[in-house]
């Protein structure tokens, strides 16, 4: 029996988020696609009639032309009637669904779509493939890991998940009703989901007034089905697990630092009535390019490349903070937040919010000898600034110091 040919896949779609998101829904049923994305309409016609893709997938309101004036271009070239096109439209009315139809899209999905149904469409729109080893092409090998690290640190796709968010986005597509607080129980221990959450909901397309700087915001800013959407894409991004287990391992220990520095910045946050959600998600995102550059790691090893035990610690100690801060600038995570999370490595000089202080004294905290009292802490410029009561080191709960 041939191999399907690998299917070209042309994507329209302003929002760079949910663009992504169609590309991995795309990817996770046809891991060999080539996947084109554009964000106006003027431009997908073009790339149309450079070459046909196999599958259109377009917003209804595009720039330039729209959705709907695009699949009625391509349905009057006489060769291109049965062209797959999936249009997503805000206008879900009677009148606008009447109108469409006569194109003969092969799907019309209202916003926000469900990213589940939408994946059982492509299923049936795309030819299954044969089973292919899920590496890299041996084309994106350079000449040595730093080489890799170097081109990758801009463009990364940031850290693996907690191995329970899959199994928790599973349950929530398939419930009747999902309430956005058990989601928040769930999503508020993973850094990936924290980060990408706030990124989206403060990108062009959701801005609304002032940035959103916490998980709860984000979400609510985003929605139930939206925030699902995002998740379930990250989910099924290649390597969003760990298959090293030195990698695995290591990605557990900084899950667990990072939480341990969320619940001691809330506590302490809340203890001094200050903005305990903010310092929680600065503290559960203080390292997240460590978690960023294993999962660059994977992909080397993926590639080919091989890894070192002694050159693993060394490129640790050396890359991740440049992984972290890279990160923190390509998804344009608000200018408070990302100081917050630089405070927890070090103050420098200028004027702090008293949240700064206490990610900074969060740090003091975690980074001090088992054999050394808390109350030498009082010395640090961090609770010097805050003016600190001796008495709150001494109801600080062990749990969040061990």
């Amino acid at each position: 029996m041939p191999t399907p040919k690998v299917p070209h896949i042309l994507i329209a779609e302003p929002d760079p988020w949910t663009s992504d998101l169609l590309a991995q829904l795309v990817l996770d049923v046809r891991p060999d696609a080539k996947v084109m994305q554009v964000a106006d309409g003027r431009e997908a016609l073009a790339r149309c009639k450079r070459g046909l893709p196999d599958l259109v997938i377009a917003d209804g309101e595009l720039g330039g032309i729209d959705g709907v004036e695009l699949l009625r271009q391509l349905r009057r070239h006489p060769r291109l009637p049965a062209l797959p096109f999936i249009l997503i439209s805000g206008r879900v009315d009677a009148t606008s669904v009447r109108a469409v139809r006569p194109l003969a899209p092969s799907a019309y999905l209202g916003k926000p779509f469900n990213a589940a149904k939408l994946r059982k469409r492509l299923v049936a729109l795309l030819p299954a493939a044969e089973e292919r080893a899920g590496r890299l092409e041996p084309a994106l090998l350079l000449n040595s890991l730093a080489e890799y690290l170097d081109s990758v640190r801009e463009e990364g796709q940031g850290a693996p998940l907690l191995g329970d968010v899959r199994e928790a986005v599973s349950q929530s597509l398939q419930a009747d009703q999902v309430d956005l607080r058990d989601l928040d129980e769930v999503f508020s221990r993973d850094p990936q989901i924290t980060a990408r959450l706030i990124a989206a909901a403060n990108s062009a397309a959701q801005h609304l007034g002032m940035p959103c700087q916490t998980l709860a915001q984000a979400m609510q800013r985003l929605g139930i089905t939206r925030v699902l959407n995002l998740v379930l894409g990250m989910a099924l991004e290649r390597n969003a697990r760990l298959r090293d287990p030195r990698l695995a391992e290591l990605a557990e220990t900084v899950w667990r630092s990072a939480q341990r520095s969320a619940e001691l910045g809330y506590w302490l946050a809340s203890e001094l009535d200050l903005d305990a959600e903010l310092c929680y998600t600065a503290g559960l995102l203080h390292n997240i390019g460590e978690l960023a550059l294993l999962r660059s790691l994977q992909d080397w090893q993926d590639a080919g490349g091989s890894l070192g035990n002694e050159e693993l610690e060394d490129v640790l100690r050396r890359r991740a903070a440049s992984f972290g801060s890279a990160l923190r600038i390509r998804w344009r995570l608000p200018f408070g937040l990302r100081e917050l999370v630089a405070a927890f490595h070090g103050l420098g000089s200028g004027v702090f919010s008293r949240e700064a202080l206490v990610l900074n004294l969060c740090a003091a905290l975690l980074r001090l000898p088992d054999d050394q009292p808390l109350a030498s802490l009082l010395g640090e410029r961090s609770a010097r600034l805050l003016r600190l009561d001796p008495r709150l080191l001494e109801r600080i709960p062990q749990r969040l110091l061990r």
